[in-house]
Formats: C-alpha cells, sequence, structure tokens
C-alpha cells in the first residue's frame, strides 16, 4: 500500500512539473507615456497602468502591438538616443 500511494505522489508531482508556464505579455503605458512589453504572467491588471493589449501570447506579437500603438501617437516613440 505504501508503495501504491508512493507512486501516485511521483506521478502527481511528475504531472504538475509537465504543465506549461503561462506566458502573457501586455503593452502597457506608463505615466511617462512610453509604451513597454510587460510579461504579465497570467498576474492580474495593475492599478494605475493603462493596457492597450492583454493575453498575447509571444514576445513578437507584443512587439508588434507595441509599434502599432507608437505608430498610432497612442504612446511617444521610443528613441533610444533621447533625441
Amino acid at each position: 500500500m505504501k508503495r501504491l500511494a508512493f507512486a501516485i505522489g511521483v506521478l502527481a508531482l511528475g504531472f504538475s512539473a509537465t504543465t506549461a508556464a503561462r506566458a502573457d505579455y501586455a503593452v502597457v503605458m506608463f505615466k511617462d507615456g512610453y509604451c513597454r512589453i510587460w510579461n504579465t504572467g497570467g498576474n492580474p491588471i495593475q492599478p494605475g497602468w493603462k493596457y492597450h493589449w492583454v493575453h498575447l501570447k509571444t514576445w513578437e506579437l507584443a512587439a508588434s502591438k507595441k509599434h502599432y500603438a507608437e505608430a498610432h501617437h497612442w504612446c511617444k516613440p521610443f528613441n533610444a538616443h533621447g533625441i
């Protein structure tokens, strides 16, 4: 009986370890007006953040939505040189 309980416990741990981690991305506009890609990880929306898109499955999709928001002047365009 102990072996059966141990085997069930090992199987339960194995199945829980193989479940995929949830990776949700969002395009978030902060108070400075710039949009950033944020890995929400399935967490609830934070108060005070303005979300343009949520529950995006890949970083590439979130990046394309961020560029779309910048092109439509919903967010300030990011300039690495500060110009």
